[in-house]
């Protein structure tokens, strides 16, 4: 808990301030928390960023572009509700999908008589060569939600350069613990 005060001290001394966040309606029945200054990604944007064939439920991203909340629901169906083969599953698959993850934290938690699993961790993809010369390995600090109900899959996830971790983990926190599905 002191440590968390202090990074708060510490960042609104260096000029950042946490954002005001502001509930906001993301699809039918799902609500967030998000900062209020957030605008929604456009189809475009959102495809160029994050390929995938399914459109979010919703995309938002800050003014600069480099902090992103989305939802989405998973391709991946589960037969029954077994929330703990489920968050070995997802795991495996967010350790696959770098070349380095540091885990944070994880866990199960209950919101309003809905179990979220999650995983709060940085990320990196290395860098390669290519014809136009070497490109740097990617870092970033991520925290994703999963809520696995019958039928379908929730996923919300936060997204930050690694370099932002910092003045982005408390505010990735709340907005993350804020979503309510009903």
């Amino acid at each position: 808990m002191k440590k968390s005060f202090l990074c708060f001290i510490l960042l609104a001394l260096c000029g950042f301030a946490p954002p005001k966040l502001t509930k906001t309606k993301i699809a039918n029945g799902i609500t967030v928390l998000l900062p209020s200054d957030w605008q929604p990604m456009d189809n475009l944007d959102f495809s160029e960023r994050y390929p995938s064939v399914r459109k979010p439920l919703a995309a938002y991203t800050n003014a600069e572009r480099l902090v992103d909340f989305s939802a989405n629901i998973s391709a991946t169906q589960w037969p029954d509700t077994d929330i703990d083969l489920a968050k070995g599953f997802f795991k495996a698959s967010i350790m696959n999908m770098f070349d380095k993850v540091e885990i944070i934290t994880e866990g199960i938690r209950e919101s309003h008589g809905k179990k979220f699993i999650y995983f709060e961790f940085t990320s990196r993809v290395n860098g390669s060569r290519k014809e136009e010369g070497l490109r740097e390995p990617i870092l970033k600090y991520s925290y994703i939600e999963y809520l696995v109900e019958s039928g379908r899959t929730l996923v919300f996830s936060f997204t930050c350069p690694k370099r932002q971790q910092q003045e982005w983990q408390e505010t990735a926190r709340k907005m993350m613990t804020s979503v309510r599905v009903k």
